[in-house]
């Protein structure tokens, strides 16, 4: 299979597919390629080309990670003094993940120096403006080329490849000497090796005699879920915020090590598109400084002479913004740097043919990237001291930012949810941020706290993206809101590209508390290492083990229990001790007598293992609350789970729901194509997950009616989102909610009616106005709101929501808003704040927040024996809400406990 598959490449290679050379539409097959993607170029033969190694051209065939690495190795082997090639981690499925470094023997030689002096300009604190000077007269710039974070967007890995042959190889080329001399090189080749892998098996996999550019062909539509994610289906370039992808972690931290002071994030766009570069397009987060505006203004016209050279077209200031802190571009100028996205339009295979009819060859995007990438790098190397003293100077900011700040010290004060604020202070941590602990207790601006609270000081290098991530509200510049309203009341597509909120603490659902003044306690300093400590008091206890319910350490514990076969229960509701100790709705209790001889050092292993805190007592008796062997205390049971997969399921909300449940709980999930669900016996299951998607076409009316048999036959439905829509549609008749229309509160009176023969009745339109309301469409939809956090009031009453805090952050994106259910068919267990209070972070449409305000997010339907458990927003969006973790465990463990099948 793989003879005919190269066969197959290299007759189209040969035959039918003709590579551009510079200033020609085409040149013949012969032509070499790599003269045209660098013009008047000799490469010295000591340093082995890509065809060499692997036995073609650049651009000829899209190359595997595997191959990726051979070249690697094979130009490391050739140029040792020149070339380091190093692991930074390992992808879910076990591929390497690399880092190449390439400079001048004197850098390579004295890397690890050179990381010690990036790590002392990063600190004005210890490196004075003298020292600072120093360093800056000798240290090279850096530049860090991050390619193919999305596993389907495929010539910057070839790029990368092509950039390193042609710095090492290419001789008396001035561009490249400059670039040695002054700058080092560091080439991230492949960020998603097993998204690119799934592509690349997808493709060749099905490769006929010849490519295709046809848009409806095989070749230009992958299957569900494409290369784009990873092996969980995380879009990595969204995931710099929250650190769950250990490919994500493995970058962060060599990242932090080397502090590059330029990064570049190379991608693909439509293939009807040309190229993008810097300067981004507005919003800019207000925390970037000038000198890195600068700095990418500097590069980008550097891009635009040789792209004018080449004659290739480009664009800038457009489509992609700088807001989002979490991208692989923006994450880096928290540190200092100067960063950006590269989008080049894709062929999405080996051609394309664009709208215009011209059919584009892969090597075209490659050839793209790489000019880019030399450009940059040239930049880069010119501007090397203004690039190293921007560097230096932004650190000073941050810190006197810091300092001049209502907000100098973010506390997160000792509270219910431990693991949370762990989790919290941990990540921060990892981020690079300084954390301490405090080792007793203190006093701030006024307020007590207790030993144990987390302190952030952002008078730190790294306090402008404590800032940015901390704070409640990060604003968009006031002119681009006012072109977005104007844009929208003129019913075009508002220019906001991801989402305008992301405040941790609110993702989290974690209290911080803000203080003007710098905070002086005995502390520890936190890692991201530091271990979330477990234990259990009173390890021989007579009667029970209690653990409370509200933190992700308890649902650990859960998980790692029903996996063991401990039995255990949960109550409903609150109980207190005869001692006075109380402990909240949810509780865990683990009776001993119910379970074997084995069950104290059972429970001890596993308060260590999940940091969850377990107190054991020697009776059974409370004060307050339902009783162990009260019908509110129930049996948990170790459901089977099984979670609909495959095509029409939203794959990220699908691979982030797993992502969950499998790595961030340790429980088992299957996963089902989702066309099965409709006519296969589900009675296996004891919960089934609709994730976000579209399932109309696919489950229809059959599929509803299989559900719902198995729902009354004791199953646990739950959906996420569209899903939710689905399930409330008449279709389907599984929940008793709907969608609604956009609110209209001054509806236009009704045009007058027509006669039979398309004639209507005469009117007058007095008004502009009137004219707006006499054209609208009375059923629309509302309006798309990118993404904002909304406030979430929960009902504390119900066993659905124990543990979970009377108010929540929620992420609200699109357009769905559902109607309450009434109290016949179910209830509404958390609804929108009213609309005052409804917004917590980032812009939302006022028709939208008026419309959004005390409609559900969280909704409980009984259906036979079973129910169906309704989240109107996807909670487990971006795997970055931790804060609803406890509400989704209730929706699935809880729920699963509290049904009643035939058992």
């Amino acid at each position: 299979m793989h003879t005919f598959r190269h066969l197959a490449c290299t007759l189209a290679t040969l035959f039918l597919i003709n590579f551009p050379a510079v200033g020609d539409e085409y040149s013949s097959p012969a032509s070499d390629i790599k003269d045209a993607m660098w013009p008047g170029a000799t490469y010295s033969p000591a340093i082995p080309s890509i065809e060499s190694v692997l036995g073609y051209r650049i651009g000829e065939r899209i190359t595997t990670h595997s191959d990726m690495l051979r070249y690697f190795h094979a130009l490391a082997e050739a140029a040792p003094e020149q070339v380091r090639v190093a692991s930074y981690g390992k992808s879910w499925e076990g591929r390497e993940l690399i880092y190449v470094a390439i400079g001048a023997k004197q850098y390579i030689g004295q890397l690890d120096t050179f990381a010690e002096q990036m790590n002392q300009l990063a600190d004005p604190r210890v490196t004075s403006s003298a020292e600072a000077k120093k360093l800056i007269a000798t240290l090279p710039s850096s530049v860090w080329l991050e390619h193919g974070v999305h596993g389907n967007e495929l010539s910057s890995t070839d790029t990368a490849m092509m950039t390193a042959y042609h710095l090492l190889a290419a001789q008396d080329d001035p561009l490249v000497n400059t670039v040695l001399a002054n700058t080092l090189v560091f080439i991230d080749p492949l960020q998603n090796p097993d998204g690119r892998t799934r592509f690349t098996n997808f493709y060749y996999g099905n490769l006929g005699l010849q490519d295709s550019a046809d848009r409806l062909s095989v070749d230009q539509n992958e299957p569900w879920p494409r290369g784009r994610s990873n092996h969980y289906l995380f879009d990595m370039n969204r995931d710099w915020l929250a650190i769950t992808q250990p490919e994500t972690a493995g970058r962060i931290a060599i990242l932090n090590h080397f502090k590059p002071t330029v990064v570049i994030d190379l991608h693909e766009m439509g293939g009807d598109a040309s190229y993008f570069f810097v300067p981004s397009a507005n919003p800019i987060n207000p925390h970037m400084q000038q000198g890195q505006l600068e700095n990418n203004t500097l590069i980008g016209k550097n891009n635009a002479k040789h792209f004018d050279r080449f004659g290739f077209d480009y664009f800038t200031r457009e489509v992609f913004d700088a807001f989002y802190p979490g991208y692989g571009d923006s994450w880096p100028t928290f540190y200092g740097a100067s960063a950006a996205t590269y989008e080049v339009a894709s062929t999405r295979g080996m051609v394309f043919r664009d709208k215009d009819g011209k059919v584009n060859h892969y090597r075209e995007p490659v050839q793209k990237h790489f000019v880019a990438s030399l450009a940059t790098l040239e930049a880069a190397a010119v501007n090397r001291e203004k690039i190293l003293s921007d560097f230096y100077q932004y650190q000073i900011n941050a810190i006197n930012a810091g300092k001049k700040d209502e907000e100098r010290t973010f506390i997160i004060p000792v509270q219910q949810d431990r693991a949370g604020s762990h989790h919290l202070a941990q990540l921060m941590a990892q981020h690079g941020v300084e954390v301490t602990q405090a080792t007793e207790s203190f006093k701030a601006c006024g307020t007590r706290y207790d030993k144990g609270s987390y302190i952030i000081d952002t008078a730190q290098p790294r306090g402008l993206y404590v800032k940015t991530t901390f704070t409640q509200q990060v604003d968009m510049a006031d002119d681009f809101i006012e072109e977005q309203e104007r844009r929208r009341a003129r019913k075009l597509n508002d220019q906001i590209y991801d989402v305008t909120a992301w405040s941790l603490p609110l993702l989290f659902n974690i209290d911080t508390a803000a203080c003007s003044k710098q905070v002086k306690v005995d502390s520890i300093t936190v890692t991201a290492e530091t271990p979330l400590e477990g234990y259990v008091t009173n390890t021989d206890a007579q009667v029970a083990y209690l653990v409370p319910w509200g933190d992700s350490a308890a649902g650990r514990f859960l998980t790692g229990a029903l996996k063991a076969g401990v039995k255990l229960k949960s109550v409903d509701a609150a109980i207190t001790l005869e001692s006075g100790e109380p402990f909240p709705a949810g509780t865990l209790v683990i009776e001993t007598k119910a379970n074997t001889p084995a069950i104290h050092q059972q429970v001890a292993a596993l308060a260590l293992e999940s940091g969850a805190i377990v107190t054991g007592i020697d009776s059974s008796w409370v004060t307050q609350g339902p009783n162990f062997g009260s019908a509110r205390t129930a049996t948990m049971v170790a459901p089977n789970i099984a979670i609909a997969w495959d095509t029409p399921t939203r794959s990220l909300s699908a691979g982030s729901t797993r992502f969950i449940l499998e790595q961030q709980f340790n429980y088992p999930v299957t996963a089902i194509r989702t066309s099965m669900l409709a006519s296969r016996n589900l009675n296996h299951y004891q919960v089934i997950i609709l994730p976000d998607g579209n399932y109309t076409r696919a489950l229809g009316k059959q599929g509803a009616e299989n559900l719902k048999r198995w729902v009354e036959q004791g199953g646990v439905l739950v959906t996420l989102a569209n899903a939710t829509a689905y399930a409330a549609s008449p279709e389907s008749g599984l929940l008793a909610t709907q969608l609604e229309y956009q609110l209209n509160e001054e509806d236009a009176p009704p045009p007058p009616g027509g006669a039979s023969d398309g004639w209507v009745q005469g009117s007058r339109i007095a008004s502009k106005a009137e004219f707006i309301q006499r054209i609208e469409d009375h059923h629309r939809v509302p309006d798309y709101v990118a993404g904002i956090l909304a406030n979430v009031a929960v009902d504390q009453e119900h066993w659905l929501t124990a543990g979970v805090n009377p108010q929540v952050t929620a992420l609200v994106t699109g357009n769905t808003i559902f109607s309450p259910i009434t109290l016949s068919s179910g209830k509404n267990l958390a609804w929108y704040e009213e609309e005052k209070n409804l917004l917590a972070s980032g812009y939302i449409w006022k028709e939208n927040q008026r419309q959004l305000a005390y409609k559900p997010f969280l909704l409980y339907q009984p259906t036979g024996n079973g129910m169906v458990i309704g989240f109107t927003q996807d909670p487990t969006s971006r795997a970055f809400l931790n804060g609803l973790n406890v509400m989704l465990l209730n929706a699935i463990f809880r729920s699963s406990a509290h049904a009643t099948p035939y058992r």
